[in-house]
């Protein structure tokens, strides 16, 4: 899916960060453990990952403005209803809102990114909230150019407007497009809005 790209010729470097950064699935397997046992849910982690990501885009698509604790809330219901499960308490819908700061990198990803700012800009483009993501950032410890988050924007990606943020956020860093690459691991929320504004992309499998 990725074409060959001269990376050569590239001076700032975009990610997506949960999926692609950060190892959402543990994370948020790790936030759900407490419901499951509670519920005895005897659906395995592969049908659990893929009723959340149904449910995750219905929920941003129904509050496109709201923050992301609000959509993880709504995506824990639908995902529950996906599943034929009984619905989480409040208490255990708080738990997973606040749970992404804690979610884990992958074990390459820090060690990989001071690598790459050695020689290129690095930016963000995430369906996150600030808070959140700032949390993460600690967790990484690694300091970006520049952040573009959907409380930024109010838009979740594949929303053009979080691409169109992203142009603006590297125009300001005086990067061309010829020199920028999107690398991402989800081709519904990134790979493919990014191609269709003509972004060189990077897929991660």
């Amino acid at each position: 899916m990725t074409s060959s790209v001269d990376f050569s010729s590239v001076r700032l470097l975009s990610f997506d960060c949960y999926g692609t950064l950060i190892d959402w699935e543990r994370g948020l397997l790790a936030a759900l453990a407490p419901w499951r046992r509670r519920v005895g849910l005897g659906a395995d982690d592969e049908a659990v990952l893929s009723a959340f990501a149904q449910a995750e885009p219905q929920a941003e698509e129904a509050q496109p403005q709201a923050p992301y604790p609000d959509i993880l809330r709504d995506a824990f219901d639908r995902l529950a209803q996906v599943l034929a499960a009984p619905a989480p308490t409040p208490q255990e819908r708080d738990a997973l809102a606040g749970s992404v700061g804690d979610w884990p990198p992958f074990a390459d990803t820090t060690e990989a990114l001071r690598a790459l700012g050695r020689r290129c800009q690095l930016v963000v483009l995430s369906n996150v909230d600030r808070a959140s993501f700032l949390r993460t950032q600690r967790r990484l410890g690694v300091e970006f150019d520049a952040v573009v988050t959907a409380e930024d924007v109010g838009a979740y990606k594949p929303d053009p407007r979080m691409f169109e943020a992203l142009d603006a956020a590297a125009e300001a860093l005086g990067a061309a497009p010829e020199q920028r690459l999107h690398v991402a691991q989800s081709l519904h929320h990134d790979i493919l809005p990014a191609r269709a504004r003509g972004l060189r992309t990077c897929w991660v499998d």
